[in-house]
């Protein structure tokens, strides 16, 4: 086998620059490295200092695809951290507003970053032009559905500005939500339009034996806002606080982002595939009949297969959403009144592409001495990899560009927000 080299300078369709690197000797494959170069961006230490108050919308300007997970994380931390427990309309406000973020990331990523991989075109628009001009018409209407929860409830659809330690600065207007509703049922069937269109594509037949880590919600509801624990199907069953008993954060030369593992040396897998092997029973039923229709199981462990539990994840937000607006009642005060004093508290929420990490120790003046935030991408680095060298050994025989592609694939089954991680794809194949 000839020496090669395959670079790609940029990686499309994902948030933040990145590279990898195949090196093969004698047809196969004996390292892989990803590598995130997207210059630091130091939240964690420009959070030191500033108020508890200003937590949420600080954290949330880490990205604008899912600053609502930041702000979910980020609350939930301070509020352990200063001893107070928020009413349940206080909650679900908060899951519904998630459930906006849900539906807009989710289709986002979906329907204009990785279909396009499955189809063989080089973008959305190519997608558009080619006979796909009705899907990616759906998807900008359905997107913009999860829009106008994010405005409605947040105050605006990028970088929410509602949220707040202890509630919310204004809870909405019940007339209000019910115009979102409508909307919302008017979303069930671009939901199952959409199931089908994503079960529909072709999928490889690749699969691992991932150790999968997601929330465990109080309520049994389907993991999402309220991450009191912690669970995994390989045994893991902890309590929010005791993540870094388990998870360890490492320094690797190749990448501006932390690695995370757990204590036992491991990669581990957080995101969709995660919720469903861990919670499919708390779906709702009609996701559970789109599913079953789409060909999925209570078990995936394919994960090109991601983009359509996204889709039934999706569907099931439309649903929640609806239920939410259903049960809710306006309430005064929107936010608990807050009293500053010294302590440590975590959060964990579910971002659409996994699991979020905040953890933050105040002083007595409710300034921050100590800020952690580890986000999805990071945690998910060291399974990447390992994808990647898991199912590109068959290929090596292939076109450069059929690796290559491939390997796009394979990381934006993540959905990676590479922006996110630093504290995409320029890939290099070695065949010295």
């Amino acid at each position: 086998m000839s020496d090669k080299t395959i670079k790609v300078d940029m990686l499309a369709r994902v948030e933040g620059e990145g590279a990898f690197k195949v090196v093969v000797r004698d047809g196969e494959i004996v390292g892989t490295e990803f590598r995130i170069f997207e210059p630091p961006r130091f939240f964690e230490a420009f959070l030191r200092g500033r108020d508890h108050s200003e937590a949420p919308d600080i954290t949330a300007r880490i990205c604008g695809i899912c600053p609502v997970a930041y702000q979910m994380s980020s609350v939930q931390a301070m509020e352990m951290a200063l001893g107070v427990e928020v009413s349940q309309p206080i909650k679900d406000l908060r899951r519904l507003l998630y459930c906006g973020e849900w539906i807009e990331s989710h289709i986002l990523h979906a329907a204009m970053l990785h279909a396009p991989d499955f189809l063989g075109y080089a973008s959305a628009i190519d997608m558009a032009n080619d006979g796909h001009a009705d899907t990616v018409k759906l998807a900008l209407d359905y997107k913009k559905i999860g829009n106008s929860i994010v405005s409605a409830v947040g105050g605006r659809e990028i970088h929410p500005i509602n949220v707040k330690v202890g509630g919310w600065w204004k809870a909405p207007r019940r007339k209000d939500l019910l115009v979102v509703q409508e909307n919302l049922k008017r979303a069930l069937d671009m939901a199952e339009a959409f199931v089908d269109f994503t079960a529909a594509l072709p999928y490889p037949d690749k699969a691992r034996d991932y150790h999968m880590v997601c929330i465990e919600e109080p309520n049994g509801r389907y993991p999402m806002y309220e991450g009191t624990r912690l669970i995994s199907n390989r045994g893991i069953d902890i309590g929010v606080a005791e993540y870094n008993d388990h998870f360890e954060e490492l320094h690797v030369k190749q990448s501006n982002a932390l690695h995370s593992r757990s204590t036992d040396g491991g990669a581990y897998l957080t995101g969709p595939l995660a919720r469903w092997n861990l919670a499919f029973d708390k779906l709702s039923e009609r996701a559970k009949a789109a599913a079953t229709r789409a060909g999925l199981g209570r078990e995936v462990k394919n994960p090109y297969r991601s983009i359509v539990v996204r889709a039934v994840e999706s569907l099931y937000a439309v649903e929640e959403a609806i239920r939410l607006i259903d049960a809710y009642e306006e309430f005064d005060p929107a936010a608990l009144e807050i009293t500053p004093r010294a302590g440590t508290g975590m959060g964990a929420s579910e971002a659409p592409r996994g699991m979020l990490f905040h953890q933050y120790t105040l002083e007595d003046d409710g300034s921050i001495a100590k800020a952690q935030i580890v986000p999805p991408t990071a945690q998910n680095q060291p399974s990447i990899e390992e994808d990647l060298e898991s199912f590109i050994g068959d290929v090596l025989d292939r076109p450069d560009e059929e690796i290559q592609w491939l390997c796009e694939q394979t990381i934006r089954n993540y959905d990676p927000c590479i922006s996110c991680a630093t504290h995409f794809l320029d890939l290099t194949i070695d065949r010295g």
